[in-house]
């Protein structure tokens, strides 16, 4: 959480930590500017300190919305700067030194961000040679930026619990738009008789999405068929929507640069097969028991054996066995979720992976099963939090159902 930088910046010897960029792309700038609606700028935070944010003059008033102390950037005469020294390498050094100046910032400094690797590293080295006083120092694996946005506070859990009440909407709209068309030899159609397609139902979802404010930046599966049993098949637009294939519905949306939701759903029109009937149910017994160990201090990694036993015991295969399988259970039980659609913390079944769950933390828990040889693949996917006394709440209000039945 927020409230933890400080500690976490103490802990890893930090001083004073810069994220700057676009805000597009940049979950750790929208995190520190607290969404507000500003598409670029620089937040410089010292231990102990209140963040300060150097923002774009023409984006004065927007930049108010963050409740930070604000820093006008023309204050540094950029342009002068540039014509001065000649090259944006050059100039982007000094204009730094000035901040840092400004701002009496020294020692180790942590710099984050969303820049092209190489245009990044060449920066640093440059601004890391010419500031005697500062250190330049990155960081890789769990930055303390990542381990703050793991834990949610009350406020970010209620705008995800927002997006989630949306996002079921949606799903539940689908839904029923698909079981009021009619059928036509096994497959829907539309009113002119032409079949129905995957590209036509997500044409359907983004206006149902935006008529509730939502984005879809990383892109809906409604996959069907032989693509349901590839986990993250997308669906191919031209595939006709039949009766009794397993569709898999997984749906990320989110507010404008805000909070993602994430819930899968997979189902059948009209009818399933009895080995589809077979695999759905192991995997709603699977999400059970997972969500059942799923308390604070149980390692993360224990809910991935926890998935990969049960269903090993259901008779399918898992990547605990076999890491290279493309049937049975083939991915990560979950994921954090925040304002990336992946974030900490991290599921990973692997000895160095010792983190463990904590308040505060929302995750993913999907299981599923996947055999694309044979036409089909089963994922349900719910999202869960764990609030500040520990408690598990279950953020996913959205029936589950293999067969739908058709209304016509």
């Amino acid at each position: 959480m927020r409230k933890d930088l400080d500690r976490l910046m103490e802990e890893r010897g930090l001083d004073a930590l810069v994220v700057s960029g676009s805000t597009y792309g940049n979950p750790s700038l929208v995190y520190l500017l607290k969404g507000a609606d500003v598409s670029r700028g620089i937040v410089v935070k010292k231990r102990g300190e209140e963040a300060v944010f150097i923002h774009s003059p023409i984006e004065r008033d927007e930049a108010k919305a963050t409740g930070l102390p604000l820093i006008d950037m023309s204050r540094y005469k950029f342009m002068n700067v540039l014509e001065e020294k000649g090259s944006h390498l050059a100039a982007s050094v000094e204009l730094y030194r000035r901040i840092f100046a400004d701002l009496e910032v020294q020692g180790r400094v942590g710099f984050y961000g969303a820049d092209d690797p190489g245009r990044a590293y060449v920066f640093l080295r440059t601004l890391d040679d010419a500031l005697p006083d500062v250190e330049v120092v990155g960081e890789y694996e769990r930055s303390v930026l990542a381990v703050a946005r793991e834990t949610k506070d009350a406020d970010e859990v209620a705008q995800i619990r927002e997006v989630a009440r949306q996002t079921c909407e949606v799903m539940a709209a689908t839904v029923e738009y698909l079981r009021r068309h009619r059928v036509r030899d096994g497959v829907l159609v539309d009113d002119d008789g032409s079949p129905l397609t995957v590209g036509t139902v997500k044409q359907h979802v983004l206006r149902l999405l935006a008529e509730r404010r939502l984005e879809d930046p990383e892109g809906m599966i409604f996959a069907i068929g032989h693509d349901a049993g590839v986990p993250h098949s997308k669906g191919r637009p031209d595939d006709p929507i039949r009766l009794g294939q397993t569709i898999v519905y997984d749906l990320f949306p989110r507010r404008p640069g805000g909070y993602f939701f994430d819930v899968t759903r997979t189902f059948c029109l009209g009818s399933a097969p009895p080995e589809v009937e077979k695999a759905y149910q192991d995997v709603a017994d699977c999400l059970d028991a997972v969500i059942a160990e799923a308390e604070v201090g149980v390692e993360t990694r224990y809910l991935q054996q926890v998935a990969c036993a049960f269903l090993e015991e259901r008779g399918h295969p898992s990547i605990a066995n076999d890491p290279q399988t493309t049937e049975g259970f083939v991915h990560l039980i979950g994921h954090g979720l925040g304002l990336s659609i992946h974030e900490e913390p991290s599921f990973y079944d692997v000895s160095n992976n010792t983190q463990t769950l904590q308040p505060g933390h929302v995750f993913t828990v999907e299981p599923g099963v996947y055999y694309p040889d044979r036409g089909y693949g089963v994922r349900i996917e719910d999202v869960i939090w764990l609030d500040e006394e520990g408690k598990v709440h279950n953020l996913t209000d959205l029936p589950k159902r293999l067969v739908v039945e058709m209304a016509g």
